[in-house]
Parts: C-alpha cells; structure tokens; sequence
C-alpha cells in the first residue's frame, strides 16, 4: 500500500513544481541540441559536441539541486538519465540509470525508450529490441517504432534478415502513420526504402519512395539539419544518376557535421568516378587507335543484332513490334520505343561500389555512352569488344 505522507508529497503544489523544473532543465539541453543552427553560429558547428557536452555537464549540476525530495527519485533517475544520453556516443552511467528509473517505475514510456537507445549505442541490439517492444506493449508510439525499425534493419542474423528489414519498413511507415509532421519519423522511414533497395529489390520504385520520405523529412526544421539525412539523400541521388544533386547533397552533410568523414569520402569517390568516366569517354577507353577503329568497324548491324533483325524487316502488317536501328545520337532523355542500338563495350570503369557496374560502349559512328548495369551477379562483367 502506498505511504499517505508519500502520495501526499506527490500530489503537493511544491512536487509539481520540482517535477517541471527537472524536465525543463532536460527539455531546455535537448531543444539546444535540436536547434543548434539557430540558436548558435554557423561557425561552431565544428565545436557542436563540445558545447553541447558543457550544457550537459551544467544541467547534470542543476538536476543535482532539486534532487533533495526522496519521491522524485524515479522521476529524477530517468531526467538525470535522459541528460547523459543527450550525446551521441554511448554513455554507460545513462544505462545505470535509466535502468534504475524503468524499475521503480517500469510505466515510464520514455525512460524506456531512452534505455533502449542506449543499448543500442552500445550495439547491444537484443536488449535494445527488447525496450522498444516493451514500451510498445504499454502504449504505441512513434519514437519506440522508429527505433525498433532501426533495430530490426540492423540485425545481424543472416536467416531473419529479409524478414526483420520488411518488418522494419513496416514499423517506419506506422511510426510515419503516428505523426506526419515529425521529420525524424519519415528520415527513418527513407532510411528503410533505402536498406530495403541495398538488400531486397534494386528497383527504382523504392529509390523513388526513399526520396519522396526524404523530400518530406527536410520539412520539418529540426531534421532539416540532421547530417544524416543529406547524406542518404546524396546517396539516393548518386543511384538516380543526378550526380550533380548528390554532389550537392554531401557537401551539405559536411557543412551540417564536418567531424563525420562519411559524406567527405563518399564526395570525393563519386567524384573520382565521375572523373574516370569523362576521361575514358574523351581517350575512347585508353584504347589505341587501331583497335578502338577496328571495334567501330566490326559492328555490323545488318548481321550482329540477332532477334532484333527481324523486327527491322517487319512490314507495316506485320503482327511484331517494328524496331528502327539507331544511333547513340538518336536517343533521347527518357523512353526510346522502337529504337534499336548495336554497340561494343571499349572499357569497363573501376568503382568502390559494387553497385552499379559501369561500362562505355561505342556505337557505328564512334559515339561513345556510359552505361550502369543493376542487379549483376557478384563477379560478373563484360567483354571488350
């Protein structure tokens, strides 16, 4: 049975006004993280850690005034919790006491939420699992969804990993449901399109639906300066081939986080590619020049085109698709129905990533275009010539 003296200190003017003093102090540290674009100067992003860990150290002090009254232990174990989890890197004393504040009052949705977090700094993604779903148990909602998704999409079970990657889809787009104003919410959900296309389906479609929760999420003014957003979408961009925009895009992630070396070598290995790309275009593949001229005049259309000769021949009456042979120049942006081009491969460009493979080819009149190839078997390429 609870004490009366207790239930009447919880119920007092003087508890409820400590009770708000002690989430506003957490509350003020965790809207200065949140915001710090607009409430500091461009120039200290690179010393963003730094202040943010003084303010933590400050509000740890003032937590430490109004921890006096014994039945605000609970409530000051997660607060004081929830402040030393305000960084990025694991902190294992926030784990203590959040774990302390869960079990004096396991109806705390948030210290939940928080523990769970904080396991999974730590990479211990069972327990982590098992705090989200716990709090979800007691009351859905969409910061204990966004995380399980993340949970789920990190699983290092190779027999369950399609199935927590689609699971982990799924619980983004409910988190999503819950609020479609929170941008955080849909950045998670872009995320798991994306993990979904890297592991499941290379399919355009999911690339597309990745973009448009990312597009979604840059409404929203906190997200809006998340590194990790910019550069996921950098990421999408580079496999759209809108390689300008996702140049664009990694730029605008170091400018966000300049300590995070991710979007800064990710930058500079598109731009190398890109580079390797132009100059292989403009020396026909490093080929000399007899043999780049005798692969132009060794395609002949009229006898190398296979199945597609007969639609060539294919009179007006006739039931099969009529195919018109072209030329690299003849293409458009876009669809090109009823166009057929033979060409032969003149090189192959090296890239850090296995996605996509890219290729030239050369076409009769010596036009030359580069061509990225989806969903090939590991190890596997193309011939010159």
């Amino acid at each position: 049975m609870e004490d009366s003296s207790e239930s009447a200190r919880s119920s007092s003017p003087q508890y409820e006004s400590d009770v708000q003093k002690i989430q506003e102090l957490v509350d003020d540290l965790y809207h200065y993280r949140n915001h710090f674009f607009e409430i500091e100067d461009s120039s200290l992003m690179p010393r963003k850690a730094n202040l943010l860990h003084e303010k933590m150290e400050k509000t740890i002090l003032d937590l430490d005034n109004l921890a006096g009254n014994p039945s605000l232990k609970a409530k000051t174990l997660y607060e004081r919790g929830r402040a030393l989890n305000v960084e990025e890197e694991y902190n294992s004393e926030s784990e203590k006491l959040l774990a302390k504040a869960v079990k004096l009052d396991p109806s705390i949705i948030d210290a939940w939420n928080h523990l769970g977090e904080c396991y999974w700094k730590k990479g211990d993604l069972n327990n982590a699992k098992i705090c989200f779903e716990g709090a979800l148990n007691q009351e859905e909602n969409k910061i204990s969804l966004k995380y399980l998704s993340i949970v789920l999409r990190q699983t290092k079970d190779p027999e369950n990993r399609i199935r927590c990657i689609e699971e982990g889809l799924s619980v983004a787009r409910k988190a999503v449901s819950l609020d479609t104003l929170d941008g955080s919410s849909w950045l998670v959900l872009g995320n798991a399109y994306l993990t979904y296309f890297f592991t499941i389906s290379q399919n355009p479609r999911i690339l597309k639906q990745a973009m448009s929760a990312y597009k979604q999420a840059e409404k929203d003014v906190v997200t809006r300066t998340n590194s990790e957003l910019h550069y996921n979408k950098a990421i999408v961009l580079k496999y759209k081939e809108e390689y300008t925009s996702a140049l664009d895009s990694f730029s605008h992630a170091i400018a966000l986080d300049p300590t995070w070396d991710a979007p800064v070598k990710q930058k500079a290995a598109l731009f190398r590619h890109l580079s390797d790309i132009q100059y292989l275009m403009d020396n026909q593949g490093k080929l000399k020049a007899k043999r780049f001229q005798n692969l132009v005049d060794a395609i002949e259309p009229d006898t190398q085109l296979g199945p597609f000769l007969k639609n060539l021949n294919a009179g007006s009456h006739s039931p099969m698709v009529h195919l018109k042979q072209g030329y690299f120049s003849d293409l458009v942006e876009g669809s090109n129905l009823g166009i057929v081009v033979l060409g032969k491969v003149i090189c192959s460009v090296v890239c850090e990533d296995s996605v996509p493979f890219t290729f030239c080819i050369v076409d009769k009149k010596s036009n030359i275009i580069v061509v990225n190839l989806y969903n090939l078997s590991p190890g596997k390429g193309v011939i010159i010539g």
